[in-house]
């Protein structure tokens, strides 16, 4: 009978550890919940308004009847922005599950020790009915063998009394956040119920757009000729403009190099003696450009955009057509989509090299920032002219809006010497 007792006290005082481990791993993961929040908020926000934006541009292009790569552009972005916010919702859910699954249990615990605190005042008011009246208590008090222990039986219903009260106290505080914790998980259990009629909402309209995508791709692919057309006059133009940039570099090394020799020759006439090992196939720059080339790299991944708005309609380097099956498209910087009249601004402060028109780009701007380029594209009006300086965020023109599909994108691509990168890791987060 002692065995069986003593393997039962084991086994209850085993599974209230086991509750109070898992109580204690589930909460420090709610704490750590808690820290995401704000940022599940923010990306919310922040993915809720890309689709607001995206939904406008949208509506635009419903004016024009026929199908076209800008609005197959803006529903894959559009797609791409609602599963990002149904998978945030997915973490939302799960942190209010932990949510619940924190004031569940914390219920469950203070439910207990109200029981027990309840039976043992239960005892204690029982105890005194018994014994604490007040003849009994005089006659206990009396009945001391010296004033002393009179003195410390008094002193001993005195700190009952007060323990009493105190147990009161409990009971009432632990009442007090039972109620408190079945509040939050009523608000938790109906936050829970948001998020789910959000998700499934979600869900229908990322199905509806995922139909209206196959459907533009189904349309495009039977215009195979025109796409294919129009694919190789944009290829011819940044071919154009590619050429041009390397001309560019190539005629800015020249000039470096008619600086270093004359300098050079300086040298000889003053001195008799020249400190060049030779004129190097590079651009020497001054110390203020070297500043300046220092600042800007620098800079990596902190750039302002060039455009206050909008989103990367393509991507660096080279990838798959997005109609044309087996047909690859190369893209020396990224293209960002955004509203019409949209200002382009420098990314950078630097000088003005050139300025530039060509059919298919319009407008280009192309930026020296020491031994950097920044190169504007497809800009209708330009507010700057060759050897200007520009400061950060200062406006140089607009984005070209296309009178057909009312398309509105900006190409920018970014040089380091002769070689060229990917602006993506140069600017700044969105």
């Amino acid at each position: 009978m002692i065995t069986r007792v003593f393997t039962f006290c084991n086994i209850k005082h085993a599974t209230w550890l086991l509750m109070g481990l898992f109580l204690i791993q589930i909460t420090s993961g709610y704490a750590q919940s808690s820290k995401d929040k704000d940022k599940l908020q923010r990306t919310k926000q922040k993915l809720e308004e890309e689709i607001r934006y995206t939904t406008d541009l949208l509506k635009k292009t419903q004016k024009n009847k026929e199908t076209s790569l800008n609005r197959l552009q803006l529903l894959a972005k559009q797609i791409k922005s609602r599963e990002a916010l149904i998978n945030n919702i997915n973490r939302e859910l799960n942190d209010v599950q932990v949510t619940m699954a924190v004031d569940s249990i914390q219920i469950y615990r203070l439910s207990k020790q109200l029981r027990d605190l309840k039976t043992e005042y239960a005892r204690m008011i029982c105890y005194a009915y018994r014994t604490m009246n007040g003849h009994n208590k005089l006659m206990f008090i009396f009945s001391a063998r010296d004033f002393n222990q009179a003195y410390q039986r008094l002193r001993y219903y005195q700190q009952y009394a007060s323990y009493r009260r105190q147990q009161a106290t409990r009971i009432e505080s632990t009442q007090k956040a039972i109620s408190g914790h079945r509040r939050d998980l009523e608000q938790v259990k109906s936050q829970k119920l948001n998020l789910v009629l959000s998700k499934v909402s979600e869900k229908q309209k990322l199905d509806k757009e995922k139909t209206e995508k196959a459907n533009a791709v189904k349309e495009l692919s039977s215009r195979e000729k025109q796409l294919l057309a129009t694919l190789k006059t944009k290829q011819q133009a940044a071919k154009r403009l590619e050429n041009a940039i390397e001309k560019l570099i190539a005629d800015d090394i020249k000039a470096s190099e008619n600086r270093a020799r004359k300098k050079e020759t300086k040298e000889k006439k003053s001195t008799g003696t020249s400190k060049s090992d030779g004129i190097p196939a590079t651009m020497d720059f001054t110390p203020k450009e070297k500043e300046l080339s220092s600042s800007f790299s620098a800079n990596r991944g902190r750039l302002p955009w060039p455009c206050d708005r909008g989103f990367v309609s393509g991507s660096f380097g080279e990838h798959a057509h997005p109609v044309l099956e087996h047909v690859k498209v190369k893209n020396n910087g990224i293209d960002i989509m955004t509203e019409v009249g949209s200002p382009v601004k420098s990314v950078f402060g630097g000088k003005v090299s050139r300025v530039m028109s060509f059919p298919s780009l319009n407008n280009v701007v192309i930026i020296r920032h020491g031994e950097y380029l920044t190169v504007y594209s497809n800009l209708d009006e330009v507010t700057v002219k060759d050897g200007q300086e520009v400061s950060v965020k200062q406006t140089i023109g607009k984005v070209h809006v296309n009178s057909g599909d009312q398309k509105s994108e900006l190409h920018f691509e970014l040089w380091r010497g002769k070689v060229i990168q990917n602006p993506e890791t140069w600017l700044a987060g969105r």
